[in-house]
């Protein structure tokens, strides 16, 4: 039988794609739409969240990422960003979440003066307050932010360079971000130099809206210890189906990503959303995580865009229940990858590992 978001919620779970400005609330979103007076598409939370829904069901990957001008609008202050931040991590700790990675570009709030230090200070404060407050109410979280530079743009290096300015102040890592075909890593390469130097970690976009070469490029240039999405690493596995028997080969790049534990950041949902997968499906049921889990890639569970694809991690965790008929074995191998890919020191990925294994296996 398939587990329900409400029975999946309370077990704990690890984030590591999680976009800041694709998780807002709606009722944040009007109230300060409000004060600024920016005109939104719809004037409740619940039009709202239906109209981000709605806008996103294009896919491709460029209209999807058309929505977020609303919520970057509503990004621009030191109010805006802190609030935003801190309903962030209530939103992660109601989810079940006790280490999230919330990723986002800095370069994106500066519409009304704001300098990269600030931004990234603010959005601190928020989640700071956040987790305090939630301590004061029992309840464990940790979180850390991921310096986003946008792929598109000319400032990687800028943007490497405010991440480690950050890297004791709750920034722990670094990731390119945006539009992807058209845009390879290889561009940004003296980014990840810096960063590779500073013995940074990094995770790329790469195998969602392009291909091997785009994954090539988030390995070989990037350095990338994780994969945002991945999915197109089909593109370089032959599967044949025979009468009982499914068997698989994998190409050169393939065969590093497994072999070498990269980790792989699925957001099924979004996937769907953007039609990353669409030469293989445009299904839960299509989606090629369960192929890649049971070949052995380090598959994680994500959201992506929490707002725009109406989801949860633990609504990602029932769709594919409903999929591929996971049970909690199934989900605790997805968190424990998770927790090992984490952005963390080895100390603290051990008792995330710990307290997963304790809560699925009842060790």
């Amino acid at each position: 039988m398939a587990f329900s978001e409400a029975e999946l919620r309370p077990l704990p779970k690890i984030s590591l794609h999680d976009h800041l400005d694709g998780g807002l609330k709606p009722s944040t979103i009007i109230e300060l739409a409000d004060e600024i007076g920016y005109e939104l598409p719809a004037n409740t939370p619940e039009s709202l969240g239906n109209w981000f829904f709605e806008s996103c069901q294009s896919g491709n990957l460029v209209d999807y990422l058309k929505t977020f001008d609303v919520t970057l609008a509503v990004m621009q202050t030191k109010k805006g960003l802190k609030q935003v931040a801190k309903d962030f991590v209530y939103n992660l700790a109601a989810d079940g979440v006790i280490w999230g990675e919330v990723r986002w570009a800095p370069e994106q709030h500066q519409q009304q003066g704001l300098e990269l230090d600030q931004i990234v200070e603010a959005v601190q404060s928020g989640i700071d307050e956040a987790i305090d407050e939630l301590e004061g109410k029992g309840v464990t979280i940790g979180v850390g932010q991921l310096v986003s530079a946008m792929r598109q743009n000319n400032n990687a290096y800028e943007m490497a360079e405010l991440a480690l300015r950050h890297r004791d102040r709750g920034v722990v890592g670094f990731d390119i971000a945006g539009p992807e075909a058209g845009f390879l890593p290889k561009l940004h390469r003296h980014a990840f130099t810096l960063l590779a130097k500073e013995h940074f970690p990094v995770t790329v976009h790469a195998g969602e809206a392009d291909g091997i070469k785009s994954i090539n490029s988030a390995l070989l240039h990037g350095r990338a210890l994780r994969l945002g999405h991945g999915v197109r690493i089909m593109e370089d596995i032959k599967v044949e189906k025979g009468a009982d028997v499914l068997s698989a080969e994998l190409g050169r790049t393939a065969a590093w990503v497994r072999d070498r534990g990269i980790t792989l950041e699925c957001s099924p949902t979004s996937n769907i959303q953007t039609g990353a997968f669409s030469q293989w499906g445009s299904t839960m049921a299509e989606h090629p995580i369960n192929l890649l889990y049971d070949l052995g890639f380090n598959v994680t569970i994500n959201t992506d865009n929490r707002l725009m694809s109406n989801t949860t991690l633990s609504r990602e965790m029932a769709l594919l229940s409903e999929a591929f008929d996971y049970d909690l074995e199934d989900f605790a191998n997805f968190q424990l990858n998770a927790a090992s890919s984490a952005f963390v020191s080895l100390d603290v990925r051990e008792e995330l590992i710990s307290t997963i294994t304790d809560a699925y296996f009842g060790v």
